[in-house]
């Protein structure tokens, strides 16, 4: 199961109800952030979430309502007592903003892993932390891809894979040693008497995991329907929510209500959950008929909001 929190909904500046932009998931107890919006430390607080635990930030974009609370966060992450590296993926461009925020931070009892625009990287869990491995060793696989907005930015998905069943029939059809049983379950390859035994040998089918997908700041674009498709959660910017505003989207280079809901169609998504709101818009859900009329299985992000993804067989 995936644990989901919307820190913040709110797009451009902080409103007296909305934080600006950041998303806290939770997988198997790490932490993954996207985006560390002004208000993110107060939201992680106020929603009992802690900061030890946090083990991957991913920035969509340098704009201050994005990454402004960012040098606070990776401090305060410190006084936590983390000492596990911590590993933030952004643009092109993140590592040079980094360096510059460090100024704010110059010692952290951890060490910062930066990856600048990396379209595809996979994750590992362990006991002490969530980090880099291989693809085809990893229990996490993050995509991104370029956005069209002013500034370099990305749009992420995380699939989350299931791990395959023990078949312990299949092992003992295979006559694989009970010793090594606990070895292949993990996927480990074993040379064992001479003879080679891996994970196939004892595991059952694949099993769907779960796909999250985050696009914020952006025109739509066929990529981003690549990108998103089959996604079992599209949290995607709606920074306006009427139609009339369709020349403020193109000209500041964001989206409406409908074009949210429009690509949420196409990609084939399964909910699509909206945020980024702009400060002018007061009440989202005053808006959220122009998305429904699209896509029926749209619902307004609010601050604090939680949201579950649970595995199906």
């Amino acid at each position: 199961m995936i644990d989901l929190t919307l820190l913040g909904c709110g797009g451009g500046m902080p409103m007296p109800n909305r934080h600006l932009s950041s998303l806290c998931i939770n997988f198997s107890g790490r932490k993954i952030l996207i985006d560390v919006g002004e208000g993110t430390q107060v939201a992680i607080r106020k929603n009992k979430l802690g900061f030890k635990a946090i083990d991957i930030i991913l920035i969509t974009h340098v704009h201050g309502d994005h990454i402004v609370g960012l040098p606070g966060l990776l401090a305060t992450i410190g006084n936590s007592g983390r000492e596990e590296p911590l590993t933030i993926i952004g643009p092109t461009g993140i590592k040079d903003v980094i360096k510059g925020l460090s100024v704010l931070f110059p010692y952290l009892p951890y060490e910062l892993k930066v990856e600048e625009n990396r379209k595809e990287l996979g994750f590992a869990l362990n006991k002490a932390n969530l980090d880099l491995c291989d693809i085809s060793k990893c229990e996490v696989i993050l995509k991104a891809e370029e956005l069209d907005h002013s500034a370099a930015c990305l749009g992420y998905s995380l699939y989350f894979k299931r791990r395959r069943k023990f078949n312990i029939d299949k092992a003992i059809e295979m006559k694989v040693p009970k010793v090594l049983w606990s070895k292949l379950q993990k996927e480990e390859v074993v040379n064992f008497e001479g003879i080679t035994y891996d994970s196939s040998m004892v595991l059952g089918d694949e099993r769907n995991g779960i796909k999250l997908s985050y696009i914020t700041d952006t025109r739509p674009d066929e990529k981003i329907i690549n990108l998103i498709a089959d996604s079992d959660l599209f949290i995607c910017e709606g920074t306006y929510g009427s139609d009339a505003d369709i020349h403020k989207a193109i000209k500041n280079k964001h989206m409406t209500f409908k074009e949210a809901a429009t690509l949420a169609k196409l990609g084939k998504v399964n909910e699509l959950l909206l945020t980024h709101f702009s400060p002018a818009m007061i009440d989202p859900s005053e808006f959220i008929e122009n998305a429904t009329s699209i896509f029926t299985n749209t619902i307004i992000g609010e601050d604090g909001m939680e949201k579950s993804l649970k595995f199906i067989d």
